[in-house]
């Protein structure tokens, strides 16, 4: 059998996410065939090739036990995902069998009816009773599993070691001493970006906001009002908009950009600092700056404390529509073992969401030690709303950030209008 490997053109996917209907439910099917072409989406990465490496040799295997089926793979771009896959959802004959979603995207995902109820398959896996309890409540929704953690991360601060060193410069250890050491490089070194950020980075800014105080909603149980325009949420998103100007980060090329891009931007040793997760890694490793930077954990606004990070990660999950359920289940927990999660780990940084292998990498990896101790620190958490789906594709608070950052609204009237936005969504959603 041959394996096919395929990469989406970015403007291939904006067309489709473009011309993406509402979601109005989707229907499981009655089908179940054992052999055939199975459709996979996985994200796209900064550095993609080492995740292709190991994605590639998990489908050999699949091949080899399932004669007469072959796998395609697309690698799609983050920042779309929500759009790809919601169209998806309505479209079945274009739909994926598996795909890969952020672990914020299970509520929304499970709500519009897209994903696969495997609980019964997860309880039978030998290998989830391993898998970390938050990862687990990650692919969670009502009591159901709909999916499996694929890889945890967070995010800590990159800093290039010899830049600090030529300039006599300490690690900051506080959120202001990181602001004014990212003005006192850019002033030094035009050139570089103090540090990079950028408008369309959420989890990048959630730090800022949450260290000085803010949340993003507050609420439980599903019901949830937005809290992004309280006094200290805004103080976050001042502390995080003053990183764009000419004096580290200009507006005009920084507003833009998104988490990859940043990371981008110092990997090829164009920024002195970048927030950046475990699993981008491999893509600084690839870059300008490998044998000249490290990294430590974000600093709160006291010295020697952490921010607060968002648990990111992803998780694989089979959507109903598959005509191939069984073949699927088999492929996601083959992807998302412990073999391919070590393997993972080793190529792109990805920390696994077992927690026996975690252990095991932590201890022989320095470079994870930053973001274990983030994880054990203080980590949060999106809204566990379906309407946290609809407020990331709707880019509210990219828009709100890059308002700010580009002169057309102050804080306050920036972070009411973004506050709206989501009420709106968490109404729409009961």
């Amino acid at each position: 059998m041959k394996l096919s490997v395929r990469m989406v053109a970015v403007a291939a996917v904006l067309a489709t996410a473009a011309c993406a209907p509402q979601t109005s439910g989707n229907s499981s099917s009655d089908k179940d065939e054992k052999t055939g072409t199975l459709r996979v989406w996985l994200f796209q990465e900064v550095n993609n090739k080492p995740k292709e490496e190991v994605v590639d040799s998990v489908l050999a295997e699949f091949e080899t036990a399932h004669e007469g089926t072959d796998v395609t793979v697309e690698y799609i771009p983050v920042e779309t995902r929500a759009q790809r896959i919601k169209a998806a959802f309505n479209d079945p004959k274009s739909a994926p069998d598996l795909v890969e979603y952020g672990n914020t995207d299970t509520a929304g995902y499970v709500k519009d009816g897209g994903l696969a109820d495997v609980t019964e398959e997860f309880a039978a896996w030998d290998e989830a009773k391993d898998t970390d309890p938050t990862a687990r409540q990650s692919v969670t929704v009502g009591g159901k599993i709909y999916g499996v953690p694929y890889f945890v991360g967070v995010r800590a601060l990159y800093y290039r070691t010899d830049v600090f060193e030529e300039l006599g410069l300490d690690v900051p250890k506080t959120q202001a001493e990181l602001i004014s050491t990212a003005k006192e490089i850019r002033a030094a070194k035009p050139e570089l970006y103090g540090i990079a950020v950028g408008g369309a980075y959420t989890y990048g800014a959630m730090p800022f906001i949450w260290a000085h105080g803010g949340e993003l909603a507050t609420g439980t149980g599903g019901s949830y009002a937005a809290a992004i325009d309280s006094a200290a949420a805004r103080k976050g998103i001042e502390a995080y908009t003053s990183l764009f100007g000419d004096d580290n980060c200009p507006a005009a090329k920084c507003a833009a950009m998104t988490g990859n891009d940043t990371i981008t931007a110092f990997a090829a040793g164009k920024a002195a600092m970048a927030i950046g997760g475990d699993f981008s890694h491999a893509a600084v490793e690839a870059g300008k700056v490998k044998g000249a930077y490290a990294v430590v954990p974000l600093p709160g606004l006291k010295p020697g404390s952490i921010a607060p990070a968002f648990a990111g990660g992803n998780n694989l999950g089979v959507l109903r529509s598959t005509t191939h359920r069984t073949l699927a289940v088999d492929l996601m927990k083959r992807l998302a073992s412990k073999k391919a999660q070590g393997e993972l780990f080793e190529a792109m940084g990805f920390l696994p969401t077992f927690s026996d292998v975690r252990q095991q990498v932590a201890a022989k990896e320095a470079f994870v030690k930053p973001f274990v101790e983030t994880l054990a620190a203080d980590t949060k958490f999106v809204p566990a709303s379906p309407a946290w789906a609809q407020i990331d594709a709707g880019q509210v608070l990219p828009t709100m950030f890059q308002e700010v950052v580009s002169g057309k609204k102050d804080v306050a009237t920036a972070s009411a209008d973004a506050a709206k936005k989501m009420n709106d969504a968490f109404g729409s959603v009961g």
